[in-house]
């Protein structure tokens, strides 16, 4: 159960998943009949492993989810790029304000890689959106710090 009382749902997704490769690698009718060893096991493999994905692939966009949700709640009600939701370029990149032209450097090239839209694009288009306004934003607190260190 969650914190709020409600059961786990990717819980009873992962169960489903299990019983139906259970059932299906059990089961006597099969894509390629069992009788032979090698190729026989071959389907039922291939089943277990494609169900293994997709539920890896679900706890990965719930934890996504999660992620965007939780930086949403730091961030504060504007987060959208409001001018109420402007954060200082420091804590934006998560550095101190007297911190080298280097440690910004790799906080930006951390904090780029971790929230590039592209690598949210198979969770759907409101992740993809949320990425590319936290990208935006680091890329502009990079910016301003890069420009003040010149």
């Amino acid at each position: 159960m969650n914190a709020d009382g409600s059961i786990n749902k990717g819980l009873h997704v992962g169960i489903l998943f299990l019983i139906i490769a259970v059932l299906y690698v059990l089961s006597p009718v099969d894509l390629v009949p069992d009788v032979f060893l090698g190729p026989g096991f071959l389907d039922d493999a291939a089943l277990v492993y494609i169900l293994w994905r997709a539920y890896k692939n679900l706890k990965t966009a719930r934890r996504a989810r999660e992620h965007f949700a939780r930086q949403g709640r730091q961030a504060g009600p504007d987060a959208a790029g409001g001018a109420a939701a402007a954060r200082p370029p420091h804590d934006v990149l998560g550095v101190s304000p007297g911190a080298s032209r280097e440690e910004i450097r790799k906080a930006y090239v951390r904090l780029a890689h971790q929230y590039h839209p592209d690598r949210v694009q198979h969770l759907g288009e409101e992740f993809r959106i949320l990425a590319e306004e936290k990208f935006k934003e680091i890329q502009a607190a990079y910016q301003e710090l890069s420009a003040r260190a010149s």
